[in-house]
């Protein structure tokens, strides 16, 4: 099919046999046709539906061509537009050129014209588009996260984004929790065809089922109490573009129901909403979970995970690839320190390297950020490591990081020496969960990330713990 002739359309006509004959003939041409009665109508239909040209008339009841086009051009990327005009109306259809039209055309006019003027209006704005992907992609380019590492585990995880980023294939991102998932993501999407669109994430276990939804798909005004406007969801904002699903295997059931069928039909419906929205979205996800469990014990659809798990790259913890720790602790103290990087002694240096990191580089990261905080006279010595890394007790955070089957509590690893000498590993898992709680001032999200899991980890574990009242 002729690249222009796939372009999206969208017709606001009043008279309706006039509708319906543009309608059915530029349809059979091989465009992709909506259509409207008036200009409200249209605004509606553009806020649901990416459309590339907009053929308009000019008198309209309830709101005219003209209004309808301050409005078309004060949205972001706006379809380009061609004014559909009567005898008597041409002074105003070259006004509304002025106004940023692309063309107009005076009724009558044939489908042959019509076609090629549409064909005209589609290639201008995908040159536009083309040219917004590029300049977004150089600066992305430049702007963008490095990856740093030394290690061969990791170099063959950099090769597979580079093989699989400009595909359309779903990707699956496994590995511990802290080892750089959101970082690949973002890398596959900067590489890809689409990185002119938007990269949206979103940790699926941040939220409460309800919530999440919403979040997810947006919702109509007066879905619920509160809804006071339309809200549009994570993956209508990245249409065009990728969708980040963190902790995937985090959703609720009734979810993945629901995600699965827009992933299949690229449509979905809003909270409350009767119409369906259509959307072209690349899904990139990732877990720190064993999804074959997962889905044998039936907390996670199989038919998801094969959607999802088009191309999977595993990324190896940190304490499998210690040869990256000397180039990421130089790469995180100049992005912490910047110009005023303290220097670490060699027994600092040789303590960070025989540490296990059983949080990986976050670990790592909070690790530093603690130590140059405390540092004196731009210098780290190990009184100002933390006390595990220091004493050298590998794995002496909480919660090992192999993957969690569902429903089960965090598994309990290392030597726990330092903390407690003889209480049971319930006690001891209590009392590093409240050093960590107390490190971040009883900040859930933070002493998740310290403790390498995800929240919604944390919180039954609180739960267990009768230690929920403090939270913020």
């Amino acid at each position: 099919m002729d690249e222009q002739r796939d372009a999206r359309l969208l017709i606001a006509e009043d008279e309706a046999n006039l509708r319906l004959v543009l309608q059915k003939e530029l349809q059979r041409l091989g465009y992709r046709v909506h259509a409207a009665a008036d200009g409200e109508a249209a605004l509606r239909q553009l806020e649901e539906n990416n459309v590339d040209v907009l053929l308009c008339d000019i008198n309209m009841p309830r709101m005219d061509g003209m209004e309808l086009l301050r409005h078309v051009h004060e949205r972001p990327n706006p379809p380009e537009v061609i004014m559909l005009t009567g005898q008597g109306t041409i002074e105003t259809a070259v006004e509304a050129m002025k106004n940023g039209a692309h063309d107009y055309l005076t009724k009558p006019y044939s489908i042959n014209e019509l076609d090629v003027r549409v064909q005209q209006a589609a290639d201008k704005r995908r040159l536009r588009v083309d040219n917004q992907r590029l300049r977004a992609q150089i600066e992305r380019k430049s702007a963008a996260p490095e990856i740093v590492s030394q290690s061969e585990a990791m170099k063959e995880a950099i090769r597979l984004v580079e093989r699989v980023a400009p595909s359309e294939a779903s990707v699956l991102i496994t590995g511990e929790s802290g080892t750089g998932k959101e970082l690949i993501a973002q890398a596959i999407h900067r590489l890809s065809n689409r990185a002119g669109g938007s990269f949206i994430d979103l940790n699926c276990a941040a939220f409460q089922e309800t919530l999440l939804e919403s979040e997810l798909f947006g919702y109509e005004s007066g879905a619920f109490s509160g809804a006071k406007a339309r809200k549009l969801g994570l993956i209508e904002l990245a249409d065009g573009g990728t969708l980040f699903l963190d902790e995937v295997s985090e959703l609720p059931a009734p979810l993945q129901a629901k995600l699965l069928r827009a992933i299949d039909t690229r449509t979905f419906f809003r909270v409350g909403g009767v119409k369906k929205v259509e959307v072209n979205v690349r899904i990139v996800a990732a877990t720190n979970r064993n999804l074959d469990a997962v889905v044998s014990d039936g907390s996670f659809r199989a038919d998801l995970l094969y959607r999802i798990n088009s191309f999977q790259i595993h990324l190896a913890p940190l304490r499998e690839r210690l040869e990256d720790v000397a180039p990421l602790t130089e790469y995180i103290l100049k992005q912490l320190a910047g110009a005023h990087t303290p220097q670490l002694t060699d027994e600092v240096i040789s303590k960070l390297r025989a540490y296990n990191w059983p949080g990986n580089v976050r670990q790592l990261r909070n690790c530093l950020e603690r130590a140059i905080l405390l540092s004196n006279e731009g210098r780290i010595t190990v009184n100002e490591l933390p006390p595990e890394v220091a004493r050298g007790t590998n794995g002496a955070m909480p919660f090992s990081a192999p993957p969690l089957s569902s429903g089960a509590g965090p598994s309990v690893a290392g030597d726990f020496a330092g903390l407690s000498a003889s209480g049971s590993l319930r006690d001891v898992e209590k009392q590093q969960i409240i050093s960590a709680l107390e490190q971040t001032g009883w900040h859930r999200g933070k002493a998740a990330e310290m403790l390498g899991i995800s929240p919604s980890t944390l919180y039954r574990r609180l739960r267990d713990y009768n230690l929920e009242g403090r939270l913020r």
